[in-house]
């Protein structure tokens, strides 16, 4: 496994990153609505969508001349606003800024307790995540917060990232999410087109196929969730559907959603069907019934007429992790054979 270029702080000081603490990182992200933080209209609607994740944004949804003030937005829609059933995040801006220090300490300080991740944008190098990873460890130390409770995404948007991205995904073990940034990559890149998630005229293949592959290796590699980033054409519901598809086909875990009517269809796209639920369900029920002594100890079985193994129930645990994520009920019940 590559190592990453500076130690996590995790190994570098005591009781830091989740060495202290290990939360469940892997949470359903079907669908991450972005939320301009500098607008409180905004920041109060979100809070009554159905998306699985809110990412309330201090990037490129804020003018500059709007950054301060939208910090303290954020703040107070994470202590008073109802979150219920939804991961909060914030987007913060990149390193190379002057902004991004003071966004962290400014909305970790004031809302720390209320908040789940930190989304770092323009990732090119493990030591941008590192720097961040310090930077929450020290304000939660001086705040009193649980150490190592706040996750990371990190956002993938120039070739110098996708370059680095094992280095990136190995950086900390708050890190929680890898995120496709469509259209700051495409920029760097020279891709010919102007509508971001859209194949480029004149090339036949799928233009993002080998990007979508590369961070969804490195997410697996280190049993982090992969996330698709957005889609501008936000009226043409149909196009999303589409983008997304191709995405979930590959195995990522959700896509960002820029206005309220993508919403439900990232959470159908990224959801399995109620067949494939059903079925998968009864995989790992026939699995574990065939393996038993009950069922004769067995290493393989049919259900039906297909026979199951042990692959059979990696492949059919993901598809019921996902179904049971999305809050599916099952429709059918495995019964055992008859001897």
């Amino acid at each position: 496994m590559t190592q990453p270029a500076h130690p996590s702080p995790a190994t570098t000081l005591p009781g830091s990153g989740s060495a202290a603490h290990l939360p469940n990182r892997l949470r359903p992200r079907r669908s991450c609505l972005a939320v301009p933080g500098s607008n409180p209209r905004f920041l109060e609607k979100a809070q009554g969508l159905p998306a699985d994740q809110v990412f309330l944004d201090l990037e490129d949804a804020c003018a500059p001349l709007a950054k301060e003030g939208a910090r303290h937005h954020i703040v107070d829609a994470l202590n008073n606003g109802d979150w219920s059933g939804k991961t909060r995040v914030v987007r913060v801006n990149d390193w190379t800024t002057h902004w991004t220090y003071r966004d962290v300490i400014t909305v970790v300080e004031g809302a720390g307790q209320n908040l789940d991740c930190i989304m770092l944008p323009k990732v090119q190098d493990a030591q941008q995540v590192v720097a961040l990873d310090l930077l929450l460890t020290q304000i939660e130390k001086t705040m009193g917060f649980e150490v190592g409770k706040i996750g990371i995404e990190a956002q993938i948007e120039n070739a110098k990232g996708l370059v680095n991205i094992d280095d990136i995904a190995a950086a900390s073990p708050r890190l929680e999410t890898l995120i496709f940034g469509p259209a700051d990559f495409m920029a760097s890149i020279n891709m010919k087109t102007l509508v971001v998630g859209q194949q480029p005229p004149g090339y036949g293949a799928d233009a993002y196929h080998y990007i979508l592959m590369r961070i969804l290796m490195a997410a697996r590699t280190h049993d982090l969730q992969a996330i698709d980033g957005p889609f501008l054409q936000i009226r043409d519901v149909d196009a999303y559907r589409e983008v997304a598809g191709r995405a979930a086909a590959l195995g990522f875990d959700g896509k960002w959603v820029l206005h309220p009517g993508q919403v439900d269809a990232a959470n159908e796209v990224f959801s399995p069907s109620q067949e494939d639920y059903d079925h998968a369900e009864l995989i790992l029920d026939a699995y574990e019934w065939c393996t038993s002594e009950e069922g004769g100890k067995k290493g393989s079985a049919m259900l039906g007429d297909e026979m199951i193994d042990e692959a059979s129930r990696k492949m059919a645990l993901v598809i019921a992790g996902k179904g049971r994520a999305a809050g599916m009920q099952r429709t059918s019940k495995f019964e055992a054979p008859e001897a």
